[in-house]
């Protein structure tokens, strides 16, 4: 290896690592306020990557019509509810967001699908096709556990995993898909020269970064996020619905992992089941950041990616084994450092 070498493969390293540092972050936020380890955080990932290269493609992607799927069993289980509980005042916001909107989208997704439209235009479209699923999850399957233990919700996510993994061969099929460079070029930075393509990956993903700053420190929205994370039960004391906390959650972590993947389907080829590997590998960094830090796991997230690169060099056969073999001395370390503590719950 010489300086040239080192330096193309560092470039690797903080492309993937920016992503993984944006997922970690995600699962952090989640577990956080939730208690849930967001497995398949990696699924949509790869709904946001192939959903973006179906549209481009000309076809409807199949997330137009896992949307509506989704909203109905939400109708069912909101009017459930409300037989059960008598009231029925929420019931024509559920209509609108999960019946009316997801059909419209799908009819929009059906006329607007064509290979020569505008690249952004199609990655705005794919994220509102995306986006809803989040809080749609969370009131299917996390909302009615929400005072579940953490296993119980670690068993339910694998579940979730698995099921979406599966509608995920469904919609898109078995082939991988790639989608056009959001921006061309090379720009040369110093020694090393950068395509235009891993800057402008690097430069949104710190952007989003300070955009989650900004949210959780300036927005009453994220300070409610702030305060479910730091006690649910005071939360709700002081007025806060955890219910809207983990709904919101979602909705943010879904369009991070939506984010994530159009930004990387341009890099790789990606399938319908891309999204679990690369979900690993920021789960990592969030497990250095303690499922807490944000900062800490941003920066693992980083070392994740930089470790990767490397080992692709000098033993790509082995490089996910070293990648999250890093995992075992961070839990050694984390398990003489930190006190046990009982569940709030």
């Amino acid at each position: 290896m010489d300086f040239s070498i080192a330096l193309i493969l560092l470039q690797d390293g903080i492309v993937n690592g920016a992503i993984y540092a944006l997922l970690g972050m995600a699962l952090v936020l989640v577990f956080t306020v939730t208690r849930v380890i967001f497995i398949p955080q990696g699924e949509f990932v790869a709904f946001g990557a192939l959903t973006l290269a179906m549209l481009v493609n000309g076809r409807v992607p199949g997330t137009a019509y896992l949307l509506p799927l989704l909203g109905a069993v939400v109708l069912v289980l909101e009017l459930l509810r409300a037989v059960r509980t008598g009231s029925w005042t929420a019931l024509p916001k559920v209509v609108l967001t999960c019946v009316i909107l997801p059909l419209a989208l799908l009819w929009l997704a059906s006329v607007y699908a064509a290979p020569d439209n505008s690249l952004w235009l199609n990655m705005l479209l794919a994220l509102v096709l995306i986006i809803p699923m989040g809080s749609m999850i969370y009131r299917i399957v996390y909302q009615p556990l929400a005072e579940a233990s953490v296993l119980v919700l670690l068993i339910v996510s694998v579940a979730v995993h698995f099921a979406l993994t599966g509608l995920a061969l469904v919609f898109f099929g078995a082939e991988g898909w790639r989608t056009p460079a959001f921006v061309s070029g090379q720009v040369n930075l110093g020694p090393a020269t950068w395509s235009a393509q891993s800057l402008f990956v690097v430069g949104t993903c710190a952007l989003l970064i300070v955009a989650l700053w900004l949210f959780f420190g300036k927005t009453l929205y994220g300070r409610a996020l702030r305060a479910t994370a730091v006690n649910r039960r005071g939360a709700r004391l002081v007025g806060i619905s955890t219910t809207m906390s983990g709904s919101l959650t979602f909705t943010l972590a879904v369009a991070i992992g939506a984010m994530s993947g159009m930004l990387i389907a341009p890099i790789t080829t990606v399938y319908y089941d891309t999204g679990f590997l690369i979900g690993l590998k920021g789960f990592v960094g969030a497990i250095i950041g303690g499922l807490a830090s944000y900062p800490v796991a941003a920066a693992g997230a980083i070392l994740v990616g930089v470790l990767e690169a490397f080992s692709s060099f000098w033993a790509s056969a082995y490089k996910e084994v070293i990648v999250f073999t890093l995992i075992i001395p961070v839990l050694v370390w984390r398990s003489f450092s930190s006190h046990h503590t009982d569940d709030e719950e």
